[in-house]
């Protein structure tokens, strides 16, 4: 083949591969934006999600007389799997996928409260905090009512006399290629923030559960056997949170205080 041909061919391998690349990118944002508006139209039909768990008249009744752990929050608390270590509590799932600060308060009284929590492991504040791309100029807005939105959850479990345990918001995975246009280093700077004021929120009822040592260590971002996506992580990154969280609950007495 003269040197002519090769060139021929190269050019078409590189074209014929460029293709496909932009197929395969058109794909993924394509699937990326249907995602996306569907969960904002089903957002529309039911805004809080009140309709996802039963509401208060039929919640279902404890089936024994364990201390209740109720996960409150968002994706990742409904991701967060029942501890396998433990069998002294009885658990409960409350967490309802792409909910803010806002919309989590909001069904409190619905979902929460009617169950009498000894115990509220509390998840939340990333999708508050990866609308400020979107919305720069409101970011101290978005910051200031994450924190605000955190404390007014701590002061409704308080009034249930309910001991809280605080998760820090986790660490992100990779950043893709399809968030790259929709991303600021903005997100994970108030991440740090909010985390800090979350770790400030300690007392004798309110325990705080860092997440970034378990899940990322010294690393930027989530460990890879950890990362389910951008912003999850997979049943093997629950596991090491589990482990963790199970000496924690270990230490808080049935009347919801801890052991010194």
């Amino acid at each position: 083949m003269t040197l002519k041909n090769q060139i021929i061919l190269l050019s078409f391998i590189v074209l014929f591969l460029s293709l496909i690349g932009s197929v395969a990118l058109n794909f993924i944002l394509f699937n990326a934006a249907n995602s996306y508006y569907r969960q904002v139209n089903d957002t529309r039909l039911d805004p809080l999600g009140l309709d996802v768990y039963p509401s208060a008249e039929n919640s279902p009744k404890q089936t024994s007389d364990r201390p209740t752990v109720v996960f409150f929050g968002d994706s990742r608390a409904a991701s967060w799997p029942v501890p396998a270590q433990i069998d002294r509590f009885e658990f409960i799932n409350r967490g309802i996928g792409a909910q803010t600060t806002a919309q989590v308060i909001q069904r409190y009284d619905r979902h929460v409260a009617p169950l009498n929590p000894d115990i509220l492991v509390v998840q939340v504040g990333v999708n508050d905090l990866k609308t400020i791309p979107l919305f720069p100029k409101r970011k101290d807005e978005i910051i200031d009512r994450c924190k605000a939105n955190i404390q007014t959850i701590i002061a409704e479990a308080r009034q249930q006399n309910a001991t809280i345990i605080i998760s820090t918001i986790f660490p992100l995975g990779k950043l893709p290629v399809e968030r790259q246009f929709f991303w600021s280093e903005e997100v994970d700077l108030a991440i740090k923030e909010v985390n800090e004021f979350i770790e400030g929120l300690a007392a004798s009822d309110v325990l705080i559960f860092p997440t970034q040592p378990i899940l990322a260590g010294d690393r930027a971002v989530v460990k890879d056997e950890y990362q389910f996506d951008f912003l999850h992580v997979n049943e093997t990154g629950y596991e090491a949170l589990n482990q963790q969280l199970v000496p924690l609950l270990q230490t808080i007495e049935l009347e919801g205080k801890v052991e010194n």
